[in-house]
């Protein structure tokens, strides 16, 4: 089982909590784990053709999944994925 850190602005889709746990031997199973957990989390992760939402930011312990494998990076028990929503601004 992997441990996801849940940003602020999905916790109402997962009851509440900061981390919850999931399971897959790849960033995207343990990610869809997590929807299946929680179908509210579906469509904020994932677009309609499965890929990651391009404003959603994924680590694997500390390292972003788009330098590694993206959603086929491998997950070993006990690691830590952390869910950021990529964050715009300016004036």
């Amino acid at each position: 089982m992997a441990t996801i850190k849940v940003p602020p602005v999905l916790r109402p889709s997962v009851g509440g909590e900061k981390e919850v746990s999931a399971s897959g031997e790849t960033v995207g199973a343990v990610l869809q784990d997590l929807a299946s957990q929680h179908p509210a989390t579906q469509d904020q992760l994932f677009g309609a053709d499965g890929s990651l939402n391009r404003y959603v930011n994924v680590y694997l312990n500390d390292e972003d999944v788009r330098v590694l494998d993206g959603l086929a990076t491998a997950v070993a028990d006990g690691d830590t994925v952390v869910i950021l929503p990529a964050m715009a601004g300016g004036g």
